[in-house]
């Protein structure tokens, strides 16, 4: 079994490196992702969403030394759960995607499933 501050760790590397994307190139990452060219206030919110991202990866981040604690933990199952259920939603029912969604999709899922796993009562390994 993968340690839990492992993956609370890789989620927040991938949040900051998204979010930097999106504060440096939110019409790249908005063509990526969705398939389509943000409009100007687009752009203004993914730049917003990008800078949240990076708050989330800093608040999250494990420090060595000090155990990762259950607010990290349900902070980046909620993130992942609904990002990816939603990006889901958009995909299959408004049929919005570019060829970024579904990989994204997968990837929230997995590691909301990770995350999900220590709350489930399965033991992180030693």
């Amino acid at each position: 079994m993968v340690r839990t501050e492992r993956v609370i760790a890789l989620s927040a590397a991938v949040e900051a490196i998204t979010g930097l994307a999106l504060v440096a190139t939110p019409a790249l990452v908005g063509r990526a992702l969705l398939g389509a060219d943000l409009p100007a206030s687009g752009l203004v919110v993914a730049r917003c969403m990008g800078l949240a991202l990076i708050a989330l990866a800093l608040a999250v981040w494990p420090d060595r030394g000090r155990a990762t604690g259950a607010p990290a933990l349900r902070a980046l199952l909620l993130y992942n759960g609904s990002i990816a259920a939603y990006l889901a939603w958009q995909g299959a029912y408004r049929h919005i995607g570019g060829m970024l969604l579904w990989p994204a999709v997968v990837l929230h899922v997995a590691v909301a499933a990770l995350l999900a796993l220590p709350l489930l009562g399965v033991q992180d390994e030693a």
